[in-house]
């Protein structure tokens, strides 16, 4: 009499066992194995980073060469392995239920039904999905060594290569059909880069996605040298002040005005005075200084960019809304947006800031923030979340306070007191920063 209950007990699957039925079983344990090994190889080749590729390239060897080629055609890959996987499951799935119906012969089907649902899919879930998947992503250099060969050896071999032809064939005209643009807001990229960073990725591979997520958003006046750094030539001045003063500066390039600084008149290169750089003193070195290029504040630095790629420029002039110099910006800042800060040989790498006697540092007002993080050697979470549009800490000061403060004023932020060393009336000279 079958057992009434949904799950059969074991007293009620007695049959009689032949020959057949041990093969079966046999030919199912060889299939799960497959399935396992086919899922892990997938998973592995899959979860190969750009450092094992690399070395893949650099090995002078028939796997290392067999594995670049299977990679290099991942359609080809996930064709292949896809329909491996499929033929295998079927088949445990055809023999198990051919076993499954012999021993539970007289069972309402439903009771069949169950066992198979519950059983033989969490068998084949379990054994050649899940555990082969997690082996293979953990241990993805091994696992694609070992299983270089037989794969290449069934991606060559009919009627798997066939199918397997025949199913990329397939895909890439369903493709064509229903291809179309995908659109992606900033959020969803930055969400994206969120929930993808790991322990193990570099602190500078994020700053870099980060950096390449903010580029579209980035307006020029964010970026740009404000205009009280900057340092530009009068012209009227003589050519040996000229020449005294692009040695002292250091430029490649540098802004000429006439009379203030609100009239900007063209751009000094360096490499077009090196020529005359022995004329006499009344060289005309007006007459080498190019035009200047302008663009508002507002600007995002993306259209810029590519402004600066087709026009061949290096560096333009930020005027406000009434046309007056804000600041200049080169294709050197833009670049630092994504990948860091650039020094060259001739950059002065320290940041200008005083030790006091009771452990105080004083820094100067335009000290960049990321350069106040470094020496202090603090989570600049707190300070980005507050400093507004500011990039220096007299600008965080401002930000914070509403106002340019007077000297001996103090503001008290996260565990430190900023107190105003120097100021004016136009900007933050000097701050004195302390441990609460």
């Amino acid at each position: 009499m079958p057992d009434p209950s949904p799950f059969p007990s074991l007293l009620y699957l007695s049959f009689q066992w032949t020959t057949t039925e041990t093969i079966y079983v046999l030919v199912i344990v060889g299939l799960l194995f497959l399935a396992a090994v086919t899922t892990s190889s997938e998973s592995a080749l899959f979860s190969l980073n750009p450092k094992d590729k690399e070395v893949l390239k650099n090995e002078d060897s028939k796997t290392s060469k067999i594995i670049v080629g299977l990679i290099s055609k991942p359609r080809e890959l996930i064709a292949l392995l896809l329909i491996s996987i499929n033929f295998v499951n079927v088949g445990i799935v055809i023999l198990s239920t051919l076993i499954l119906n012999k021993m539970m012969h007289g069972y309402e089907e439903y009771q069949k039904l169950l066992v198979e649902i519950f059983g033989i899919t969490l068998v084949i879930l379990i054994v050649g999905e899940v555990i082969p998947k997690i082996y293979g992503a953990n241990n993805a250099m091994k696992v694609a060594r070992v299983m270089a060969y037989p794969i290449d050896f069934f991606r060559r071999t009919p009627p798997i290569s066939w199918l397997k032809a025949l199913l990329v064939r397939g895909t890439s005209f369903i493709g064509k059909m229903g291809k179309k643009s995908v659109q992606i807001s900033t959020k969803e990229l930055e969400y994206a880069i969120a929930i993808t960073t790991e322990e193990g990725h570099e602190e500078g591979e994020n700053r870099l996605l980060e950096g390449i997520v903010r580029f579209g958003k980035t307006a020029v006046d964010q970026i740009m040298t404000p205009r009280i750094e900057i340092e530009a030539i009068s012209d009227s001045a003589s050519f040996m002040e000229v020449r005294t003063l692009i040695l002292k500066a250091g430029y490649s390039r540098m802004p000429v005005y006439r009379e203030n600084l609100d009239n900007v008149v063209g751009i000094l290169f360096a490499k077009d005075l090196l020529p005359h750089f022995n004329s006499t003193t009344d060289f005309d070195w007006q007459s080498i200084v190019r035009k200047p290029y302008f663009v508002p504040e507002n600007k995002k630095i993306d259209d810029l960019l590519q402004e600066f790629r087709n026009m061949k420029m290096h560096m333009a002039v930020v005027v406000d809304e009434y046309g007056g110099a804000s600041g200049i910006i080169t294709l050197e800042d833009i670049l630092e947006e994504i990948v860091g800060d650039i020094t060259d040989e001739f950059d002065d790498e320290e940041v200008d800031y005083k030790r006091m006697p009771d452990g105080s540092l004083v820094f100067e007002g335009r000290t960049a923030l990321k350069d106040f993080y470094k020496v202090l050697e603090i989570e600049a979470t707190p300070f980005e979340e507050r400093k507004g549009d500011a990039e220096t800490l007299g600008g965080f000061l401002v930000e914070i306070s509403g106002r340019i403060m007077k000297n001996k004023e103090h503001v008290d932020f996260e565990s430190y007191r900023l107190t105003v060393v120097s100021s004016d009336k136009r900007r933050v000279k000097w701050i004195n920063v302390k441990s609460k």
